[in-house]
């Protein structure tokens, strides 16, 4: 260490650590053993993510309400009823043989940056002073037992599933959303729909969605947004160096800061590169030198909601079996901000917490989530495949990812490439999981799948494989008996990547980012057909026939007719066409109230393949005329279109343009609480390209900003390492003064991508900045 690099004391480091930051903010960590390494590992995300950690600690262990105040206690009663309660023995040896030990060497890291921004303030996030409150220290528990930020939605599906057949019915509720394979729907033997109230998910809610700060008094609304992931792997014969590729881009939230952090982890024995999430020990995507590795959702149905008869007598016990059960009842003592700690009462069953009670019914619905169990924790899982050495282990290991549900893609420098998923899958004997269950004891998990039951890939013949959330079991899975899940999203990015990768050989890593940024629209070159012929006597409706009729379908940012085709598709003719649909099914005074749970407000970007199936293939669905139909829908619709495009762009196509619409401004999740005048609280705007409908996700809901998308995306050069690629928007420090809080945001809007420097000559030829963690003394 030279006199001017900067250095600071970790107790418990045996050797000291060297810690290189390369000029895209990435560091790159050098220890002589894995428990310096990751306590390091700790030290480093906290030093550029620590108010985002505090925040994710406090939001998943229900205290919210000790430095926010009153208004967040349902928040931190809901967090504390989802948290894992088990035995921590068979949590830790759930991850395998090192997690618990690496766990409490990250956790001492995060706890020594609190010890010295308690020592000295200078380099305490400016939140923290703003807000009057210090960072909390962490227990190793805390990462394992928080289970409420995982990605999951099965059991939003089930329950508005439930609604519409309540209500409605099942042809309605084929207006909703497609199930693939498609089976028929069987309501469980004696559930009573009418049991299922509206608010059932409220609690449920609460604990697993974001917070909006200082959105105190609004109900969470489902998650149901269009996030995702792409992923594939490119053989050798392939590429253009005959060398494998690998490519992966997470939809999430696009956030201030980054959910994504890199990391580079090096040791003897270790020489991890990727990116997770910060307050994870490790990382989930990226290569250890020897294999590369990939994740996107696949969407185990890992859910179900129970609904309980309760004893009128006595409202803490439920029927089970020939008999009853009490409930068992926990009180905790929740701090508050400027206030005595209030009391919450949480209970449960021997299913899960209970999320909803009706007295005057005489029930109780509970959520049974296999992701509470032991060796859940999302994405701590990781941790086992982090040092695989060859494909054959890395596909061992997964057998320990619990959850969420994963489609993992493999590559290695020897030519290997393959998938598999990874996920804990519960068995449901005689029942599928698609509806809510009574919880009298006849409708039971009967364990979990084995891993090899589930359908795996080794190098395909093809060249390449590629998932992007779509149903993609073969045609051969049984899955009647051995049920994944009915609800996957929708096909169309996987259609435009293969579409893409089957065309041509000679890929390159340049060629997987452009693909990864790729904005033409399946759904919208299908339905621009529709046009062909249809005229309308109005000018502006006319004209903006002509403008699609000419348009390739690809959703750049400077592009008319893609402001056009959005704002008409999602805003207009969704609705439009849907309406139509439920006129054929339900009285015309119920029409309103279908579509609202057909077609909520929040899920007004996300899936359009019934859109398309009424569309392209509508049979009797619109009527005895349905050319008719679908022609009065498309030009009333496309005049509403044409009406708001002029009142938000202007009357001159000329000068429409997507990217004006569609912006990238993102927030800081504070940003309503913080006194105003702080810039560092948004980051943009800048224009975007494409919608959640493009390879490209760039998906919006309210409004037309874009809130979801690949703020992270990877691509591998699989054995010349160096030439691998990566993004991470808007930069990797969540710390206002630091040169890397936004630094690549603009690079990001703009589709580009910085070197994933492995070696250490090249992270050398790349240095930002330096420092050393040491032993005390």
């Amino acid at each position: 260490m030279s006199d001017h690099e900067p250095a600071f004391d970790l107790p418990g480091l045996s050797e000291q650590v060297e810690v290189l930051v390369d000029e895209y903010g990435v560091p790159h960590l050098y220890a002589a053993g894995l428990d310096d390494l990751f306590a390091a590992q700790g030290f480093t995300a906290a030093r550029d993510r620590l108010f985002q950690m505090d925040l994710w600690r406090r939001r998943g262990l229900g205290l919210l309400s000790e430095v926010f105040g009153r208004d967040y206690l349902e928040r931190d009663r809901a967090a504390r009823l989802f948290l894992y309660r088990g035995d921590m023995a068979p949590e830790w040896q759930a991850y395998g043989p090192q997690t618990q030990r690496i766990t409490a060497a990250f956790v001492r890291g995060i706890n020594t940056y609190v010890d010295l921004c308690r020592e000295q303030p200078r380099h305490l996030p400016p939140e923290f002073a703003e807000l009057d409150y210090e960072p909390a220290q962490w227990d190793p528990s805390d990462v394992a037992r928080i289970r409420s930020h995982g990605l999951y939605s099965n059991l939003e599906h089930e329950v508005a599933r439930a609604r519409v057949l309540r209500d409605f019915g099942p042809q309605v509720e084929e207006l909703r959303r497609a199930r693939e394979p498609w089976a028929p729907l069987r309501v469980p033997e004696g559930l009573d729909l009418a049991a299922v109230p509206d608010d059932v998910l409220d609690v449920y809610r609460l604990a697993t969605t974001p917070v909006v700060y200082g959105g105190e008094g609004r109900r969470p609304g489902p998650r149901l947004t269009p996030e995702g992931s792409n992923n594939w792997v490119v053989s050798g014969e392939r590429s253009a160096t005959g060398r494998p590729l690998l490519a992966n881009d997470p939809h999430r939230a696009v956030s201030l800061p980054s959910l994504r952090y890199l990391c580079h982890l090096s040791a003897p024995g270790l020489d991890l590169i990727g990116a997770g999430e910060p307050v994870l020990p490790g990382v989930s995507i990226g290569h250890n030198g020897r294999i590369a590795f990939g994740l996107t959702i696949f969407p185990i149905d890992q859910e179900d909601l129970y609904v309980y008869e309760t004893d009128p007598d006595d409202p803490g016990r439920y029927r089970y079996g020939d008999g009853h059960e009490a409930m068992t009842e926990v009180v905790e003592q929740v701090p508050v901000r400027d206030g005595d700690p209030v009391p919450v009462t949480l209970r449960f069953t021997r299913h899960g917490p209970v999320v909803h009670e009706d007295r005057e019914r005489h029930t109780a619905c509970v959520v049974r989530a296999a992701w509470l169990g032991p060796g859940m924790a999302p994405y701590l899982g990781s941790m086992s495949y982090a040092g695989a050495g060859t494909p054959d282990e890395f596909v061992a290991a997964l057998d320990r990812w619990g959850s969420p549900g994963e489609n993992q893609v493999y590559a290695a420098p020897d030519g290997t490439i393959g998938w598999r998923p990874a996920g804990r899958v519960p068995v449901r004997r005689g029942w599928d999981g698609t509806l809510p269950v009574p919880g009298d004891g006849r409708f039971e998990w009967d364990g979990f799948l084995d891993g090899r039951e589930l359908p795996a890939v080794r190098d395909p013949e093809q060249g390449w494989f590629a998932t992007a959330n779509q149903m993609n079991l073969p045609t051969d899975y049984p899955n009647g008996q051995r049920t994944i899940t009915y609800d996957w999203y929708h096909p169309y990015r996987h259609d435009r990547i293969a579409e893409v990768l089957g065309g041509r050989e000679g890929w390159t890593v340049a060629d997987c980012v452009q693909l990864q940024c790729d904005y033409l629209s399946v759904p919208a070159r299908q339905i621009l057909p529709v046009l062909s012929g249809l005229h309308s006597p109005e000018s502006r409706v006319d004209g903006a026939l002509r403008l699609l009729r000419d348009w390739d379908a690809v959703e750049s940012p400077d592009s008319a007719a893609a402001a056009l085709f959005e704002v008409w598709y999602h805003r207009h003719l969704r609705p439009t066409l849907l309406t139509a649909a439920l006129r054929e099914l339900v009285p015309a005074g119920d029409v309103a109230a279908a579509l609202s749970l057909v077609l909520p407000p929040a899920d007004a970007s996300f899936d359009a393949r019934v859109d398309l199936s009424l569309l392209l293939e509508p049979g009797e669905r619109l009527g005895p005329d349905p050319e008719g139909t679908i022609a009065e829908v498309v030009l009333a619709s496309l005049g509403d279109a044409v009406a708001e495009v002029e009142q938000r762009l202007g009357p001159e196509p000329s000068t429409w343009r997507w990217g004006d619409l569609h912006r990238a401004l993102l927030t800081h999740p504070l940003r309503a609480l913080l006194p105003p005048g702080h810039e560092w609280t948004q980051v943009g705007p800048l224009p975007r390209g494409g919608s959640g409908d493009t390879v490209g996700s760039t998906g919006y809901y309210d409004g037309f900003d874009q809130r979801t998308g690949a703020s992270f995306r990877m691509v591998v050069d699989v054995g010349d390492w160096d030439r691998s690629v990566a993004m991470n928007a808007p930069g990797q420090s969540g710390v206002p003064t630091s040169p890397h809080h936004a630094d690549l945001f603009e690079r990001w809007a703009a589709d580009e991508a910085f070197p994933l420097l492995y070696t250490r000559a090249a992270v050398e030829e790349h240095l930002s900045e330096r420092f050393v963690l040491r032993p005390p003394g």
